[in-house]
C-alpha cells in the first residue's frame, strides 16, 4: 500500500479503538446538538484528535478538513496542495443509540483530485481502502462494483434528509418512484459505509442530498476505483461542492441519474 494509506489506516484503527471502548458505556456518553438532528459526542472529538495527531505527525505539510474542527492549515506552514478530509465518526446518531452502523472515513485530496481513501467499520473490522489508479480493497481483497445491469433488479442505498428539509418533498417524490422501479432502497444512516457498500457490490447504487465532503470523499474514490460511477445530481463531478451525490454500477448509474434528473426543478443545481 502507498505510505499515505498506511498512515491513514493507522489513524483509522486508533480512532476505532476509542469508539469501541466508548460503545461499551453509552449511558455515560456526553452528547451535544450542533443543530437539529445533528449530534456530536466527546467520542467524535477524541477520535478526530487521534486521527489528526497521527496524520500530522507523518505529514505535517498537509492541510486538514475535519467534521468537528473544520479547516486547519498545514502544521509545517505554507499552502499545501494536499488536504486530509476526515469524518471521525460517520453515523453518530446510530452510535449514541447503540446501532452498530457507523464508520471512520479518511480521504487525501490533492487539489480537487481524490488520491487515497480509507473507510473503517470498527464493528465488523472491515477496512476499505483505495488509491487513485490502484484499485479498491476490502481487508486486502480486491473489490468491484456489482455486475447488475438493470435498475429494476438493483438494491439502492440512500439517506433521508435531516438538515435540508426544504428538499424533503423532492426527496420523497424520487424515493416513491424508485420504490416502484428498483428491487428496494435502504437507509442505514452512515453515508461513508453506504458508498463503500456500492464499491464492494452490496448495493448497486446510492443517492443522497445535503452531505458534507467528509461524508463522501473516501467512499466516492472507493467506488471509482471499484469500477463504478459517481456524480452530482446533474451528472457532473461537483458532488463535494454541492453535497449531492449519485453513484452506482455503470449500467445502474445511468438510469438512476436520469430518473433523478427528470424530477429536479430548475432551482436545484448539482
Amino acid at each position: 500500500m502507498h505510505p499515505a494509506i498506511n498512515i491513514a489506516v493507522k489513524a483509522a484503527r486508533r480512532a476505532g479503538q476509542i469508539i469501541n471502548r466508548a460503545s461499551n458505556d453509552l449511558d455515560s456518553l456526553k452528547v451535544a446538538s450542533k443543530q437539529p438532528n445533528d449530534f456530536v459526542t466527546e467520542v467524535d472529538k477524541a477520535a478526530e484528535a487521534a486521527i489528526i495527531e497521527t496524520l500530522v505527525d507523518a505529514y505535517p505539510a498537509y492541510g486538514i478538513l475535519a467534521e468537528e474542527s473544520g479547516v486547519s492549515p498545514a502544521k509545517a506552514g505554507g499552502d499545501s496542495e494536499y488536504q486530509w478530509i476526515i469524518d471521525p465518526l460517520d453515523g453518530t446518531t446510530n452510535f449514541i443509540h447503540g446501532l452498530p452502523q457507523y464508520a471512520i472515513s479518511i480521504a487525501l485530496a490533492r487539489g480537487n483530485v481524490l488520491e487515497h481513501a480509507v473507510v473503517f467499520d470498527p464493528n465488523r473490522n472491515e477496512l476499505f481502502t483505495a488509491s487513485k489508479g490502484g484499485g479498491a480493497f476490502l481487508n486486502d481483497r480486491r473489490i468491484r462494483v456489482s455486475k447488475r445491469i438493470r435498475l429494476g433488479e438493483a438494491l439502492i442505498g440512500t439517506g433521508f434528509p435531516y438538515r435540508e428539509f426544504d428538499k424533503i418533498d423532492l426527496y420523497l417524490s424520487i424515493f416513491k418512484e424508485l420504490a416502484q422501479k428498483t428491487a428496494g432502497q435502504r437507509r442505514p444512516g452512515a453515508a461513508s459505509l453506504d458508498l463503500a457498500y456500492v464499491a464492494c457490490g452490496r448495493y448497486d447504487g446510492f443517492w443522497e442530498f445535503g452531505l458534507a465532503p467528509w461524508d463522501m470523499a473516501a467512499g466516492a474514490l472507493l467506488i471509482a476505483e471499484a469500477g463504478g460511477l459517481v456524480s452530482d445530481l446533474r451528472g457532473e463531478a461537483n458532488y463535494l461542492e454541492t453535497g449531492n451525490i449519485v453513484a452506482g454500477t455503470p449500467k445502474v448509474f445511468l438510469p438512476l441519474l436520469k430518473l433523478i434528473e427528470e424530477k429536479l426543478p430548475e432551482s436545484v443545481r448539482g
